[in-house]
């Protein structure tokens, strides 16, 4: 199957034409028009539709689907005219007729993440999209907009591309993420800014973050949707022998795993974040807890279904 360019068009004040009745057809008029578009709106094809159009998107519902029913034909004219003149087009579940597909969208504005099989299986990529969805939380694009509100002053104070990369990469994977995933938004800014100052000053980029990650016994499917993103981030995964195959194999692949004993784990914990190393505990002690506070280490706990809290008083396992 052939790969195909995925783009994201900007249709504000554009003219879009719609053919074409039913279900479908409101859903992609909902759509186009939640991006600003110039909706045309027609059942019946004619040439001069698409006069100054920037896409053409036809709709027919399930039992307009024979090759022979009107509303095909109006459809399939359609097509024709608007490959001819060079207009994207599409049309709602029979992409051999479209010159583009329509992905499955998850939507956390301003950031759009699109999934798509090319047209193979629109099912799986529906499914995908639902899974995607628990995975990305809201306040994902709370982030996207803090960096858009302050990208003008971002690339003002570090004008060199590598320099504001690496500043970018530590702030939005570190504390400044976390406080905006906790709903701290002023802060999450205020830590932003701090980040970036930091950065003009040629201080360090990367601050270490350490997330003690209660899994808890079971399988991988157990983990909280917040613990499954953590082991898809992190640098490194401590944990002990007797972890679970099943959740260290959901962690992130290229991720590094350090095999200790809890005695042996506060001071690596200590050490790789204070190296830059965005960690996961795993089954974490109060000591780890203790160990990260004494060194002013920044750190999270992240609790695990049915699990119970760490007892930071306490030197043995939770």
């Amino acid at each position: 199957m052939k790969s195909r360019l995925p783009v994201f068009l900007d249709l504000d004040g554009r003219r879009a034409l719609l053919l074409g009745e039913g279900e479908a057809a409101e859903r992609r008029a909902a759509t186009l028009l939640a991006c600003g578009a110039v909706l045309v709106r027609a059942t019946i094809f004619d040439e001069a539709l698409l006069d100054g159009c920037a896409i053409a998107i036809g709709a027919a519902d399930e039992d307009a689907r024979a090759y022979d029913h009107p509303a095909q034909i109006q459809l399939r004219a359609m097509t024709a005219s608007a490959r001819r003149r060079g207009i994207p087009h599409n049309v709602v579940d029979q992409p051999e007729l479209g010159s583009f597909i329509t992905p499955a969208v998850v939507e956390r504005p301003p950031l759009s993440i699109a999934i798509s099989s090319g047209g193979a299986a629109p099912v799986l990529a529906r499914l995908l999209r639902a899974r995607i969805e628990t995975l990305v939380p809201p306040a994902f694009g709370k982030l996207a907009a803090l960096a858009g509100r302050l990208q003008d002053e971002t690339r003002r104070v570090l004008p060199d591309v590598l320099q504001r990369r690496r500043m970018l990469e530590a702030a939005l994977s570190g504390p400044v993420a976390e406080l905006m995933l906790e709903g701290r938004e002023a802060e999450a800014e205020a830590a932003y800014r701090q980040a970036l100052a930091a950065a003009a000053d040629g201080a360090a980029l990367q601050r270490g973050f350490v997330h003690l990650v209660h899994a808890g016994p079971g399988p991988a499917d157990l983990l909280t949707l917040r613990a499954l993103r953590l082991l898809g981030e992190a640098d490194v995964i401590v944990h002990r022998a007797d972890e679970s195959p099943a959740v260290l194999e959901v962690a992130r692949r290229d991720a590094g795993r350090a095999m200790v004993d809890d005695a042996e784990a506060p001071a690596l914990l200590v050490r790789l974040a204070r190296e830059g190393a965005k960690l996961v505990r795993l089954s974490p002690t109060g000591a780890d807890v203790r160990a990260l506070r004494d060194a002013a280490i920044d750190h999270a706990i992240v609790p695990g279904i049915g699990a119970p809290e760490i007892d930071v008083a306490a030197p043995g396992l939770v």
